[in-house]
């Protein structure tokens, strides 16, 4: 038999046989980002710490995925944060400063925080159908219209 009719037909007998099953419902894959301050990247123990214990996070590395490249925008919390939640270079949507010598973060007094027009990835996660929730440190604003609520989480 030639080989090309060969993978027809082993292809027409796979199309029959998975027919009659009904479709999986196919639901959006769960995900979280953890987004920490002054880590390393051997700080936890799936990546190689050996003193460090990491249970936890070392059990969400072993049945996940692990990523193990990731660019930081900014050596702060504010304008890495802001890079991080939306896929932008901080200094796009004003969370840099102007002056090298002073670094931009915003604490609870801080005037200012994330533009509105700004897209994060919880605003463009939710109409997917996915739930988002922004737990601890934020710094990206800490007036009403900077808080996460105003920005998808």
């Amino acid at each position: 038999m030639p080989r090309f009719a060969l993978v027809v037909l082993a292809g027409l007998a796979a199309s029959i046989a998975s027919a009659d099953r009904p479709f999986a419902q196919s639901r959006p894959p769960n995900f979280i980002i953890i987004f920490t301050d002054d880590q390393g990247y051997g700080d936890l123990g799936s990546f190689g710490h050996p003193t460090i214990r990491t249970p936890h996070l070392d059990r969400m590395a072993a049945e996940g995925q692990r990523w193990t490249s990731f660019y930081s925008c900014d050596s702060v919390c504010t304008p890495s944060r802001a890079g991080l939640l939306t896929a932008r270079l901080p200094v796009r949507s004003g969370m840099t400063s102007d002056s090298p010598s002073v670094r931009r973060v915003l604490f609870p007094d801080s005037a200012g925080g994330l533009p509105d027009p700004e897209i994060t990835i919880a605003e463009t996660l939710k109409p997917r159908g996915y739930a988002t929730a922004a737990i601890g440190k934020w710094h990206l604003g800490h007036l009403p219209q900077y808080l996460p609520m105003r920005h998808g989480f």
